[in-house]
């Protein structure tokens, strides 16, 4: 009887499921390749039946957010507080990016044997960055332009009670189906896994091993270090809000795209302790300001090329690579994927370093992307948990009874 009351809750679990259907995954993919690759369609479609769920909660959260405010002031100082801290942090990892790639160099390897292909094509479309095209194809920046505006004039249209309290249906009834979509977690991390392992295999991996790992321990050395100082500083322990968010870095790494977990992530810091305003104000602007794991990933993606063509690059060169990556790196929003077609429109605004060594990129880029995901995802939750206490709207941070016993 002990024993199946102690199993029942792990097998309800969904973080649980979602663990094996990594684990599924990898194994398809090592053995079935053929098979595995098919299984894209399932990680794909979890993708863009989440994406539906975007636009409505963006649009929803910010809307009553703004409209619950009272004080329209607040809005415009909760963006300026978010804004000035997504620019210095992110600053701050593309420069770290930097130092790791120079201090460990992992593009001095032996370039014998390996075939350089004409990555050319994958820059056309992006080769110039225009803050303009940026918006008109950013979805996400128009909703959460048009969210603030509507938010705003409810405060001063005459029925704003009864058009909040339809808005607050709406709400209830978008986060309801999307309890019942998270069920379908599982299989899309199953599908985005063995897609992975069956398309590139892990051969592929060696002549860029020294890559892999210098960017997933500069991530970790950036979460641990770098983020968890600076909620150390709020008292606040980075173990305890990864447990807090494992069933969304478990999507994550499954999906490769921190999109997936934007819905659920929103609602749990909410659950947490931060405020809706804050909330609804901060996660969706992140997603396209504050992607901490692709500024690390690509600042030393740059590097590796530059030390794979033994490209000289004096300090006020790589001040200015930096700079642009500032800007282009803003282009990076959340879909699998995008941060290598940033990679390619820096590259080409350098016009130093080859654009063809993205085709040494293109083998583990996908592999890079998890991380990348990763460390936005908590990047942006560390973001709005700073702004919050900030603004002084934080009740006492409730992680759950399972990372409370793991921090005593």
């Amino acid at each position: 009887m002990n024993t199946k009351l102690s199993i029942r809750p792990i097998l309800t679990n969904l973080t649980f499921w979602v663990l094996v259907a990594i684990v599924s995954g990898i194994a398809l993919g090592h053995f079935a390749p053929n098979t595995a690759v098919k299984m894209e369609i399932a990680g794909k479609g979890f993708i863009e039946i989440i994406k539906i769920f975007i636009a409505p909660i963006i649009f929803l959260t910010i809307v009553l957010g703004i409209s619950g405010m009272g004080n329209l002031k607040k809005v415009g100082r909760i963006g300026a507080k978010a804004l000035l801290y997504f620019e210095i942090v992110s600053t701050l990892a593309l420069a770290i990016g930097v130092v790791v790639a120079y201090i460990f160099r992992p593009g001095k390897i032996d370039k014998s044997g390996l075939a350089i292909g004409d990555a050319a094509k994958y820059t056309g479309a992006s080769a110039d960055f225009s803050w303009w095209a940026f918006f008109l194809s950013n979805v996400t920046l128009q909703v959460l332009t048009a969210a603030i505006l509507v938010g705003i004039l409810l405060n001063y249209i005459r029925h704003r009670e009864a058009v909040v309290r339809i808005l607050e249906r709406a709400s209830v009834f978008v986060f309801g189906a999307l309890k019942y979509v998270m069920y379908l977690a599982p299989i899309g991390a199953f599908g985005g896994m063995a897609f992975t392992i069956g398309k590139f295999g892990l051969a592929t991996l060696i002549p860029l091993g020294k890559l892999m790992l210098c960017v997933y321990a500069t991530m970790a050395v950036f979460i641990f270090f770098v983020l968890g100082a600076i909620l150390r500083y709020y008292r606040i322990s980075i173990w305890q809000l990864l447990l807090y968010i494992k069933e969304e870095l478990l999507i994550v790494l499954g999906t490769s795209s921190s999109e997936a977990a934007l819905p659920s992530i929103m609602r749990k810091l909410e659950k947490m302790g931060c405020s809706k305003p804050v909330v609804g104000l901060v996660v969706p602007t992140g997603y396209s300001f504050n992607l901490d794991g692709t500024s690390i990933y690509l600042s030393m993606a740059v590097i590796f090329l530059a030390q794979l063509y033994n490209v000289h690059l004096n300090f006020l060169e790589i001040l200015s690579i930096i700079g642009i990556l500032m800007v282009t790196s803003k282009g990076a929003a959340g879909v699998t994927g995008s941060g290598f077609i940033v990679l390619a429109s820096t590259l080409t605004a350098i016009h130093k370093i080859p654009v063809e060594g993205l085709a040494f990129l293109l083998g583990v880029d996908k592999f890079m992307s998890e991380a990348r995901a990763i460390t936005n995802l908590i990047g942006n939750s560390v973001a709005t948990i700073v702004v919050s206490l900030s603004e002084k709207d934080f009740t006492e941070p409730d992680f759950g009874q399972e990372s409370r016993e793991f921090a005593n």
